[in-house]
């Protein structure tokens, strides 16, 4: 195997992943990484088979838990055992049983509905950062407020406590989306899971009581397959789940793809010039996507010993998936380090996954950018970068910055 340095925590990685993440994909498509004692799977082609292949497993909560130390064990027990009720965290049957209930709810016609209230949200954000004027953090006054704002007005979560359950999903965020094993991140995690399960907890048996509304929360309660519905517990779980996923990923697609485009003025430009083009812009927003989106990788765990690319993976080995090499993979896309806003195939990223795991929340993130940078960038024509080297978080999972500073 190649000698290549691997650090997912050197600051220059977590700057910019993808020259060394290129030569993995050119030299070492299956690459065991000592440091993280892990694979690592970055060729578009092999990412794409990976999230399909019964061989590698998305169950993966349970075997970590329980291979914690006693002590360490009864902290993580509660929260694990809801993680283990999240669907991402499940393989067929009981993946499919949750997935087609979650369905019930989640509708690509729900999604759409929601498209005027997006705007209205959207242009609330940008009347208090126009009012105030000059520089400001665009990831805290925006680009994490909308999504998070949308998604608890799609469960009926009253806005004012929008605020708290994300300090609650910032703490989960330290056990789910990062891989480092430190005691006082499971912690926190725990104690947020705690907070959120109890919120959620009341708020249901609340809806369950008093009858619901036009929400994805009275959607969940009323989700029917058969005889099978959910169960009180799996509607918590499933709730935390929109939550906390409904508003990490459209955040860094925001930012994400806003960094990118005042980087480059002439593809900036041109969008600006077809603000009004539909079309354009759904491709723009795919290609921001596959550029630089918000997924680094995605966790699988071996359910069997197997052979890859002249590599022997062994049973309960974890796999990282790395779309974001798969998604910069020459094989697949053409000049694939520079922004195209006007490519053709840029849908065939892999940033929300493939195949059965492919993220349910994919539409209300695609809507809510397609929504955000036309009216964005209509209303602040002389929008820059305060910071052209903003800090960025070191999750392994995850692409995105810290904070965002920008001049009106």
């Amino acid at each position: 195997m190649p000698d290549i340095a691997f650090d997912h925590q050197d600051p220059a990685f977590v700057t910019d992943p993808y020259p060394v993440l290129r030569r993995l994909q050119e030299t070492a498509p299956v690459f065991w990484s000592e440091r993280m004692g892990a694979w690592l799977v970055t060729r578009h082609a092999d990412v794409r088979a990976a999230f399909r292949d019964p061989r590698l497993s998305s169950d993966r909560i349970r075997p970590f838990v329980a291979q914690l130390q006693p002590a360490m064990k009864e902290l993580v027990l509660p929260l694990g055992e809801n993680l283990a009720l999240w669907s991402v965290f499940n393989d067929p049957p009981q993946h499919t049983r949750l997935r087609a209930l979650m369905g019930k709810a989640f509708t690509s016609r729900a999604v759409e509905a929601l498209r005027p209230r997006v705007a209205a949200i959207v242009d609330e954000l940008l009347d208090a950062i126009e009012r105030r004027g000059g520089e400001f953090d665009y990831h805290r006054e925006f680009a994490y407020p909308l999504p998070a704002t949308v998604i608890a007005d799609m469960l009926g979560v009253p806005r004012t406590d929008v605020d708290k359950l994300k300090k609650w999903s910032d703490d989960l965020a330290q056990f789910v989306l990062t891989s480092r094993a430190n005691p006082e991140k499971y912690r926190r995690a725990a104690a947020g899971m705690a907070e959120m399960t109890d919120y959620f907890d009341r708020f249901i048996r609340g809806r369950t009581e008093e009858g619901g509304g036009n929400d994805v929360t009275t959607a969940l309660l009323a989700a029917r397959e058969r005889d099978d519905r959910l169960a009180h517990a799996e509607i918590v779980a499933t709730a935390l789940l929109l939550l906390f996923a409904g508003h990490e990923t459209t955040t860094q697609l925001i930012a994400n793809g806003l960094y990118w485009l005042l980087r480059n003025p002439v593809t900036l430009a041109d969008l600006r010039a077809h603000l009004d083009d539909q079309r354009y812009v759904e491709n723009a927003v795919e290609e921001m996507l596959r550029f630089d989106g918000p997924s680094l990788s995605m966790v699988r765990v071996a359910a069997q010993d197997f052979e890859w690319h002249g590599q022997r993976i062994g049973k309960g080995e974890r796999v990282f998936l790395f779309m974001s090499a798969a998604n910069r993979d020459p094989r697949v896309f053409a000049e694939p380090d520079r922004l195209d806003l006007r490519r053709a195939n840029a849908g065939e990223h892999l940033t929300f996954g493939y195949g059965i795991h492919f993220c349910i929340g994919a539409p209300l993130a695609r809507l809510e950018g397609q929504v955000a940078f036309p009216r964005v960038l209509r209303r602040f024509p002389n929008l820059a970068l305060a910071d052209a080297n903003p800090p960025w978080s070191d999750s392994i999972l995850t692409r995105g910055m810290l904070e965002m500073r920008l001049r009106i």
